[in-house]
């Protein structure tokens, strides 16, 4: 990937112009309703011991996701802390799954109660019953039912995601009006779709190094990473229509998710990123409707900031990203 795909006075104007589904929002709001309709109980949280953490409590968690069927999380909670406090979701990276509590003790020791949501499929333990098989050369997620937005992977995604915060608002230890979602490249790009589906019961967002943004964009021009299955699917299926494809994905494409967006938003990009290029970022943070702020790191590759980014996102939440902390 060279410095970047555009130059940044480029990027910070680039707007593609992607037209979203006339029925975008309705697709969505259907979508959610039949979730919540679905049940599945209310969300369980079972104290984990043996962990050999001092100063955090950890719960094993199930809530009802897409389709009333139970997702996996940690709730990590700081031990001692006056509630309610407020509340970060974090969404996994692609591939990725909920791990180990011990890898997600950032947020706890910040004050934070931290929700870390395991994605369906990718994680060890969150199973997608009902998903429409990939063909086996493909190896991921990307074209799951590529043909249609009713049978696409990524809405079943998204919907736990959005669940996920209807699940915290309800715990006592959150404060409701202050949680957070956050993630990177797979889960940045989820954070961005929950900020947009989830309206202001989302009170700021941390969008890293975002992926699900200008999918078109992505398979035209990255050179590393998922977009790829996008590229070697409409090179072996020459039957397929690829503006069928595009139409499907739009349906699950951060630009259209950002104009629908009302919490203040940090996000970053890195401009030698081979996986998500810099102007599918732009594409989505430029369209972008709350107060939004973007971290450059003009050396940075698909790791963005790594933990340095982590230190400006909690010098932007205390600094007024999450409104007044108590």
């Amino acid at each position: 990937m060279p410095l970047t795909d555009m130059p940044l006075e480029e990027l910070r104007a680039y707007r593609p112009g992607v037209p979203e589904p006339r029925d975008f929002d309705d697709f969505w709001a259907g979508t959610l309703a039949a979730a919540r309709a679905a049940g599945g109980g209310t969300a369980e949280y079972r104290p984990v011991a043996g962990v050999r953490l001092a100063s955090v409590d950890v719960y094993d968690v199930r809530f009802p996701g897409w389709g009333g069927q139970p997702v996996a999380a940690w709730l990590l909670v700081p031990r001692g802390a006056a509630a309610p406090l407020p509340a970060v979701v974090t969404y996994q990276g692609y591939g990725g799954g909920r791990g180990l509590p011990v890898e997600h003790l950032l947020w706890s020791a910040a004050g934070y109660a931290h929700l870390v949501v395991d994605s369906r499929g990718q994680g060890h333990d969150t199973p997608d019953p009902d998903p429409v098989p990939a063909p086996q050369w493909v190896g991921g997620f990307m074209t799951r039912g590529i043909e249609s937005p009713a049978d696409h992977y990524y809405r079943r995604l998204m919907t736990d995601c959005v669940r996920a915060v209807d699940a915290l608002r309800e715990h006592p230890a959150v404060d409701a009006a202050r949680i957070v979602v956050h993630g990177g490249s797979q889960g940045g790009g989820l954070a961005l779709a929950t900020a947009g589906l989830a309206g202001d019961t989302v009170a700021a967002a941390l969008v890293d190094v975002p992926f699900l943004c200008h999918y078109r964009r992505g398979a035209d021009v990255s050179s590393a990473g998922p977009y790829g299955e996008l590229v070697h699917y409409l090179g072996v299926h020459k039957r397929v229509d690829p503006a069928r494809v595009f139409e499907t994905l739009n349906y699950f494409d951060g630009q259209h998710f950002a104009p629908r967006a009302s919490a203040a938003a940090l996000f970053s990009v890195a401009l030698m990123d081979p996986v998500c290029p810099p102007s599918t970022v732009y594409a989505a943070y430029n369209g972008y409707a709350g107060d939004k702020d973007i971290t450059v790191w003009e050396f940075g590759d698909h790791g963005g900031g790594r933990a340095s980014q982590s230190v400006v996102q909690l010098d932007w939440l205390a600094g007024g990203g999450l409104g007044a902390q108590g």
